[in-house]
């Protein structure tokens, strides 16, 4: 009784709080009357496009109060293309009237804002200044679209026109009409950016496509959709796209830029360069620009020309969390591994839910032997990408070199789980088995890897010390053999299939072949053999 008594008091004291964000609404109409050589639907686009515009304007100025906008230096437009970034508009109604002039339509929309994720959304919006520069451009393009619906709406209600000028100024209004419809086209796939690429990009081609139908001379409408066809990794339409809108504007960096990102994941490195080399030529201020050329000195392994490109974009944008991974990736490649860890500190910093960056870390700390600091950090990339198996993998790596094997057997069986086919992973359990002593399940586990990649030398070479352990001297000699036709540098191959001969005993082809090994530089073999009196 009593414990009933304290849960309704606890009931009764812990009341509901209320969110303290609301959704703010703005409902406005407009007449937009018609006759002529305006059509009805002429009038409609127009009286929707306005409606939109004029509820924008008076959220306008809440927006613009706003102390992240306060604090940014942004002009009229860019508010305007702000607002249209971060509500949502609806037509809630529309419906003839006549008055004495002549008939029109009266359209009212509805346009919502939610305040709960206001400043994360604009500040959004200001980091990304390419998305916010097209949002600016469809509304300036707007303005000057409804500014000529006005003036042709003057013409319209001039007496005394031939049919001649009655032709001319209803195809007028057509076009601009279709103008509107395609930055309401454009609009809809803008809607659907997510700050780094487009969430729904079939939508977003579908919705561009019907923008370019209507206006096929924007720039602009080709550069984004060459974005959208990128997320499919259609990389020949993308830059199908780009070269389209280079064609409609010689200076738009942005889309030299994004074709030349496009050419390196295509791996015409060369094309890349011209490309990206242009983009910053065209735009100094560029940080991306930057960006993808130092990713393709990176894939051309011209890692110190990567790092300047990357310095460039990172003093250009502070904030750009991928500069610095892809600059400590470079750090790491270089094995300047303290360097790496910094820049991949900092890329947490900015963007903490990156698995990628964690992972890369850990690799960092594994190569400074600082093993503790690695596993925290495989750790953290497997609670934010579960489901990848190069995290398990790495940190197996990890435990095995701190000899516990076991985990790191649970940590390979789990990659496996996750890719049946990552051959390494099946190899990496075949150490395991081996450090442990467990030579047959070594075996087992070399065969299932060579089965997945027949063309590794490092496997066959493992397989072969296995062998060996198992006293099977002539089964090793034939991996040490694939590992050196695969390989013919190869020394632990060259040493393994030199001991494997003294075991038969072939003593000559062994000494031969330990004495190559320890040319090479490898000279425990050979060291032994000569302890043994069986090599001079």
């Amino acid at each position: 009784m009593r414990n009933m008594l304290l849960l309704v008091c606890a009931v009764a004291l812990l009341l509901p709080l209320p969110a303290f964000a609301e959704i703010k609404v703005v409902t406005h109409t407009v007449q937009q009357p018609f006759g002529g050589s305006q059509s009805p639907d002429d009038a409609r686009t127009a009286g929707i496009a306005r409606a939109k515009r004029e509820a924008l304007e008076q959220f306008g100025t809440y927006i613009e109060s706003t102390t992240v906008v306060k604090d940014s230096q942004v002009d009229s437009d860019e508010i305007l293309a702000l607002t249209a970034g971060v509500t949502k508009a609806e037509v809630i109604k529309q419906k003839n009237y006549t008055d004495g002039d002549g008939f029109g339509l009266e359209i009212t929309v509805k346009v919502e804002l939610d305040t709960a994720v206001l400043d994360q959304s604009l500040k959004r919006l200001l980091q990304d200044r390419n998305h916010l520069k097209d949002l600016k451009t469809a509304r300036v393009r707007e303005k000057e679209l409804l500014a000529r619906i006005a003036e042709l709406e003057k013409e319209n209600k001039q007496q005394g026109k031939t049919e001649k000028q009655k032709e001319s100024l209803k195809k007028e209004f057509q076009k601009t009409r279709d103008g509107l419809t395609a930055v309401e086209w454009f609009d809809k796939a803008m809607a659907l950016w997510d700050g780094e690429k487009y969430a729904e990009p079939l939508k977003a081609i579908e919705y561009i496509t019907h923008a370019i139908q209507l206006n096929p001379t924007d720039a602009a409408f080709y550069n984004n959709r060459g974005l959208a066809y990128a997320v499919f990794k259609q990389y020949s339409k993308a830059i199908k796209d780009y070269t389209q809108a280079i064609k409609l504007n010689s200076n738009f960096a942005l889309a030299y830029s994004n074709r030349g990102a496009a050419y390196l994941d295509l791996k015409n490195h060369q094309q890349a360069i011209k490309d990206l080399n242009q983009a910053v030529k065209l735009d100094p201020s560029y940080a991306p620009a930057y960006y993808n050329r130092g990713k393709t000195y990176i894939s051309l392994n011209q890692y110190e020309q990567a790092i300047a490109d990357y310095n460039q974009a990172i003093y250009l944008d502070p904030a750009y969390a991928s500069a610095y991974y892809n600059r400590g990736n470079a750090y790491s490649d270089l094995n300047q591994y303290q360097l790496a860890i910094d820049d991949y500190t900092q890329a947490i910093r900015l963007n903490p839910g990156s698995a990628d960056v964690y992972n890369n870390r850990g690799i960092a700390y594994k190569a400074l032997n600082q093993y503790q600091q690695a596993v925290n950090d495989y750790d953290q990339a497997i609670r934010l990408a579960p489901t990848d198996a190069t995290a398990y993998r790495n940190r197996g790596i990890v435990f095995t070199a701190l000899n516990d094997h076991q985990k790191a057997i649970n940590d390979f069986n789990q990659a496996i789980q996750i890719n049946s086919k990552y051959s390494t992973v099946y190899s990496d359990l075949g150490n395991a088995y081996s450090d442990l002593e467990m030579y047959s399940k070594a075996v087992e586990f070399y065969d299932h890897a060579i089965r997945i990649a027949p063309n590794d030398a490092l496997t066959y070479y493992n397989r072969g010390r296995a062998k060996l352990a198992l006293e099977q001297p002539e089964k090793a000699i034939s991996d040490f053999n694939k590992s050196l036709s695969l390989t013919p540098a190869f020394t632990p191959a060259i040493m393994g299939r030199g001991l494997a001969y003294m075991v038969i005993p072939k003593v000559k082809q062994g000494c031969i072949d330990l004495m190559n090994a320890c040319k090479l530089g490898e000279c425990k073999g050979y060291e032994l053999a000569k302890q043994q009196m069986m090599c001079k």
